[in-house]
């Protein structure tokens, strides 16, 4: 019992098949990080600065985005940092603030998503209503369930694993996850508690993701019969549902390959699969707001062409 009590340093062994790629992936990694920083920071600078684009959508376009650099925060600069290292190494209290960020930042982003869902519903569904149901007092109170919320419940995750004992040091991923971390324990019969809370977490946001689903099938149908609001769809919806597809893909693949093994694929592989959603949704959800949305668009080309000018 004195042994296994004594882990304090975890090693992140993902890694260790990538040795003598480690600069070009360095590059690559740092590439990737910047972009990541500069689409949203961009977009975010965007609907800040522009008087005109402080409507509900955009705000929780800016609220999203906001997100993105929060979860990628939680993983580049470690990563980074062990491309250039030797030991692949995290204390036991950094894995676990680092596990807290990374899910509180896809369950965040799913929350976003439900968010956004409900408000083109009431902009197509109900526009007469639309500025007294999505007003700043309400719109505030759903930024603060979206980021809140998911933090609370992860971090009610995070706190049952730190009761655990472990007896391995070994987490074989780039970061730390909360449900390998659960797996190292010493004692299955501890893990009960862990095993249904995150069941409930997961049946929390399969919800979340019916009701996003329910709400575009809702405005689909809405929409056939409506030139004008096919149009409004086809402009502010078709963003959100390219976001909601990529962000699930991504974390279904992660949550299959974490939940149900995934030992007969090669490390490079599983490890694509890890980082699928730090990656693929931080740098094309700015992207794709920012070349849809033509508010948005046209602010960034009318800076772009002053910046020419001068």
């Amino acid at each position: 019992m004195d042994n296994v009590s004594v882990i304090r340093i975890l090693y992140l062994s993902g890694l260790n098949e990538t040795r003598n790629h480690q600069f070009t992936l360095f590059t690559l990694t740092l590439l990737c990080y910047c972009v990541i920083l500069l689409v949203n920071i961009c977009l975010i600078a965007t609907i800040i600065l522009d008087k005109n684009l402080h409507e509900p959508m955009y705000i929780l376009l800016c609220t999203f985005c906001m997100n993105g650099l929060y979860g990628t925060t939680g993983f580049y600069p470690k990563f980074l940092w062990d491309l250039l290292s030797p030991l692949h190494i995290i204390s036991y209290s950094g894995c676990l603030v680092q596990a807290l960020v990374m899910y509180s930042f896809a369950c965040s982003d799913l929350s976003i998503l439900a968010v956004m869902a409900y408000d083109r519903y009431v902009a197509i569904c109900r526009p007469l209503e639309y500025h007294s149901i999505m007003s700043k007092q309400r719109l505030f109170k759903l930024v603060c369930f979206s980021w809140l919320t998911p933090f609370c419940i992860i971090a009610t995750n995070i706190s049952l694993t730190s009761r655990l004992k472990l007896c391995s040091p070994y987490i074989a991923r780039l970061f730390c996850v909360n449900w390998v971390i659960v797996t190292l324990a010493c004692f299955p019969a501890q893990t009960i508690i862990n095993n249904i809370v995150a069941y409930i977490t997961i049946i929390i946001y399969v919800c979340h993701g019916c009701f996003i689903v329910w709400s575009y099938m809702y405005l689909i149908k809405t929409c056939v019969n409506s030139i004008e609001n096919r149009a409004k769809f086809m402009q502010t919806c078709v963003p959100h549902l390219f976001s909601l597809l990529t962000f699930l893909a991504t974390i279904v693949f992660d949550v299959m390959s974490m939940r149900f093994g995934s030992k007969d694929l090669p490390q490079n592989l599983q490890n694509f699969v890890a980082i699928e959603f730090l990656v693929i949704p931080p740098i094309m959800n700015p992207l794709i707001y920012g070349f849809k949305l033509t508010k948005i668009r046209n602010r960034i080309l009318n800076v772009i062409t002053l910046k020419t000018k001068l």
